[in-house]
């Protein structure tokens, strides 16, 4: 599965330009590894209102269940801009109806290409293939520009559907109802 946008931003005509790529990879290749630090670095440095350490960003990754981001249990996708690493994203099946989206970030300097909402898409067809017909996510309520794009995607709060200590809202959303432009 590959998913390819040519042109700059999200209105942009198939044109000379970067382009998004996404797909599928192990997590632990060095750009998907990268993009996860990355990730955990933003949402811990967020969550704390300090600059995370490297250490702390060492603890956040270990033991953190990525293995299962991997079929049949789950996917990994990593998406690039002009070639460049630029975002990645998980998704976990969770039961026989549900996957979870999971580890969703685009690096600030590509913030504002349309790569959030390809990468989403990409994500949500990747359950679709593992077998999901729902789709469910937890956030915290700091996280405004994430709850933003799963609302503008047609993502509707749910009850919750797990428990943790940086878990604040849960989304959730039909895979077989259209996107909303």
């Amino acid at each position: 599965m590959t998913t390819t946008r040519t042109g700059p931003g999200t209105g942009g005509a198939a044109t000379a330009g970067p382009r998004w790529e996404i797909r599928p990879e192990h997590p632990a290749t060095p750009d998907a590894e990268a993009l996860r630090r990355d990730y955990y670095d933003e949402v811990a440095s967020r969550y704390w209102r300090r600059p995370a350490t490297t250490a702390e960003i060492d603890e956040g990754l270990t033991g953190d269940g990525v293995e299962a981001l991997a079929p049949p249990t789950g996917a990994f996708l990593v998406g690039r801009y002009g070639g460049k690493p630029a975002a990645c994203g998980g998704v976990l099946v969770l039961d026989a109806e549900r996957a979870e989206l999971t580890r969703v970030y685009v690096r600030p300097a590509f913030r504002g290409t349309g790569g959030a909402g390809l990468l989403l898409a990409a994500l949500e067809a990747a359950a679709r293939e593992l077998g999901a017909r729902r789709m469910v996510l937890n956030t915290r309520t700091d996280l405004v520009e994430a709850r933003a794009l799963y609302v503008r995607h047609g993502y509707a709060e749910i009850p919750a559907y797990c428990e943790g200590p940086y878990m604040e809202v849960w989304y959730g959303r039909e895979l077989d109802e259209p996107t909303p432009p």
